[in-house]
C-alpha cells in the first residue's frame, strides 16, 4: 500500500482516461467512470465519479500492483492550488477521515479549475 501518512508527495502528469481504464476496468462498481487519469513513471492515479484510486507499481518487473481505493464518501475537506508564474505545479490536497492528508501534484499543462468543479460536484 502506499504510504501516504508519510507526506510524500506524487508528482503526477496527465495521461489519457483509456490508460487508466485498463488497469482498474475490473475493478469498477456499476455506473463508476473515469473523470481524469495522472500517472508518474511506474505509478498512476485515476479519478472516477465515486473514488480516486491509487496504483502502486511493485517490483522490478512490474507485474504485482497495488491498488488504494480513496472514496469521496470519506473525505472530511479538499484543496485545489492553481499554478504561478515561477511555480507551474498544480497541487490537490484530500484529506480523508482516519487516514489523513493525501497530496497530489500535477506537473505540466493541466486545468485544475475544472478539475476542482467536477470533483466538487461528487463530493460536496
Amino acid at each position: 500500500m502506499i504510504d501516504f501518512k508519510s507526506s510524500a508527495i506524487f508528482k503526477l502528469t496527465p495521461t489519457k482516461n483509456e490508460e487508466g481504464f485498463k488497469l482498474v476496468e475490473p475493478m469498477l462498481v456499476d455506473n463508476e467512470n473515469i473523470f481524469a487519469s495522472f500517472k508518474t513513471i511506474r505509478d498512476m492515479v485515476v479519478f472516477t465519479n465515486k473514488r480516486a484510486i491509487a496504483i502502486n507499481v511493485q517490483g522490478i518487473t512490474g507485474k504485482k500492483k497495488d491498488f488504494t481505493s480513496l472514496p469521496y464518501s470519506k473525505i472530511q475537506a479538499f484543496s485545489v492550488e492553481t499554478a504561478g508564474t515561477l511555480d507551474i505545479d498544480c497541487e490537490i490536497e484530500l484529506w480523508f477521515s482516519g487516514l489523513g492528508k493525501v497530496k497530489f501534484e500535477i506537473v505540466g499543462n493541466f486545468d485544475i479549475r475544472s478539475f476542482n468543479k467536477i470533483l466538487s460536484n461528487y463530493i460536496l
